[in-house]
């Protein structure tokens, strides 16, 4: 451990604020600041870049909060993919650290941003090497290798990027970058998808004879043209997306209430809430990303194996990660870890026969993955993250409460939130991954994990901003929060 303490120790990092409390206008200017950085470093294409294999796969953008082919195309994936590397690690106790100290809550976080820092290398190697993201074809073979080293080198700068404006969020502003990137590009597609009047194109669809991207003007069209299947497909999908958003709102709404009292002024309590979504939408995220790094890995190594049929890599390919057909899997583990769409298949039924007991079976198993990973993660980010129990106990202590009619004592409380915390950290990650399988099953202008993602990533958003924005506007409420 000292020599990992060593190596977390030369990393550089965003510098804290030195005031205890950042006002309400900071913490919005940085935020903004980030979220406009992020815009415009998704339409930097990358120097060199020829093939873009990943331009196909919508949903891993989203997940990773990336553009395919831009200077950030590694995206968050590196650093969802070291918190979940290091939370398996720190929960099956292979990696014992004790996250209770503030010497041990240094080390993950230390620990968790090296892991970032080489998996941002590993992953910047691989989407280059396995023809993810590769030069133009038909370069001299010195030129070829050299432009290979200057797509990895910016690859490596754009997640460097991307890993300290999510610090800068972290510290300076508003929740995490992770999500806000998440959210940033769900919802810029959201209203493309709804609103856009261009082809895929990018021509104007009005006069040239071909549908536009957007919905709303998809549903009209079909209208006009007396195309019921065509319209029905528009509603659904802008109606599942409204569905989606009303629905996750109002699961994030849901809370238990906890009486407590104030120790040393009688008759003076407060109900401390915990959330029905107790970890709230980290696990979903987790869960989607590990979903969108098997996709990405079959791809990578089905482009990597081609045309060979033997070796470990071409039975792997084959047998255990999956096969793609043009841009759906047909087989392995990314076929039963995909969300069909269940809505086209059944507007399709009558015409097609594509809805068959085997897309039902895949929408069982995606929805059962779904759901099982994010209780998984749940309980595991609950115990790293100062969720536990043990830990809001403190935390209530450090802030004069105690349960009425109880005596002062932190094991008291701990016992008391044992009772609900596992509960809530169970249910709220079946409910979240039940109904982020829904959303993907139904389909909506953006991916359903996507919408879900995006709903409560904003609602938490104003939260926190509500939040500061009434500790600036009533000193008096800030020495109640415990601010300066």
């Amino acid at each position: 451990m000292s020599v990992i303490t060593n190596l977390t120790s030369f990393l550089p990092e965003v510098k804290s604020p030195t005031k205890k409390r950042l006002s309400f206008k900071e913490k919005l200017k940085w935020t903004l600041i980030i979220l406009v950085s992020y815009f415009i470093l998704t339409s930097i294409p990358l120097f060199g870049l020829g093939q873009n294999a990943l331009e196909q796969f919508e949903y891993l953008a989203i997940i990773f909060g990336t553009k395919f082919g831009s200077i950030i195309s590694l995206g968050i994936g590196p650093i969802v993919t070291a918190s979940i590397v290091l939370q398996l690690l720190t929960g099956s106790g292979i990696l014992k650290i004790d996250l209770n100290t503030h010497e041990g809550k240094q080390l993950f976080q230390g620990l968790q941003k090296l892991l970032a820092v080489a998996f941002i290398i590993f992953e910047a190697f691989i989407y280059v090497m396995m023809g993810g993201l590769s030069p133009a074809a038909g370069l001299a073979p010195g030129t070829y290798a050299t432009i290979q080293m200057v797509l990895v080198a910016q690859l490596i700068v754009g997640g460097l990027l991307i890993l300290f404006m999510d610090e800068v969020i972290t510290k300076w502003g508003f929740g995490s970058g992770i999500s806000l990137f998440i959210a940033a590009g769900v919802s810029s597609q959201i209203m493309i998808r709804a609103f856009s009047p261009l082809t895929t194109a990018g021509t104007i669809a009005l006069g040239s004879g071909l549908a536009p991207v957007g919905q709303v003007w998809v549903f009209i069209r079909s209208l006009i043209a007396q195309d019921p299947i065509g319209a029905s497909r528009a509603f659904f999908a802008i109606a599942f997306t409204i569905i989606v958003f009303m629905v996750a709102v109002y699961v994030q709404a849901m809370k238990v209430e906890i009486p407590l009292s104030f120790g040393r002024i009688r008759g003076h309590g407060i109900r401390w809430p915990l959330k029905f979504i107790y970890t709230s939408n980290i696990p979903v995220i987790l869960v989607a990303a590990l979903i969108a790094n098997l996709q990405l890995w079959a791809r990578l190594m089905q482009n990597r194996v081609g045309e060979a049929t033997s070796g470990f890599i071409a039975w792997t390919s084959q047998h255990i990660f999956g096969q793609f057909s043009g841009n759906l899997p047909v087989s392995g583990l990314v076929y039963w870890t995909h969300s069909p769409n269940l809505v086209e298949h059944i507007i399709g039924w009558t015409t097609s026969g594509t809805f068959t007991s085997t897309v039902l079976l895949q929408s069982l198993t995606y929805s059962l993955f779904m759901m099982g990973g994010a209780v998984i993660f749940s309980i595991f980010w609950m115990q790293t993250s100062g969720m536990d129990a043990r830990s809001q106990a403190n935390k209530m202590m450090s802030s004069g409460l105690q349960i009425p009619g109880f005596r002062r004592d932190p094991r008291v409380l701990e016992r008391m939130l044992q009772r609900y915390i596992f509960p809530l950290t169970i249910m709220g990650a079946l409910a979240v991954g039940f109904l982020a399988a829904v959303a993907d099953l139904t389909g909506a202008l953006s991916r359903g994990t996507g919408i879900l993602l995006t709903v409560m990533i904003i609602y938490n958003l104003y939260e926190s901003i509500a939040k500061e924005h009434m500790m600036d506007m009533n000193p008096g409420m800030r020495k109640f929060m415990g601010g300066e």
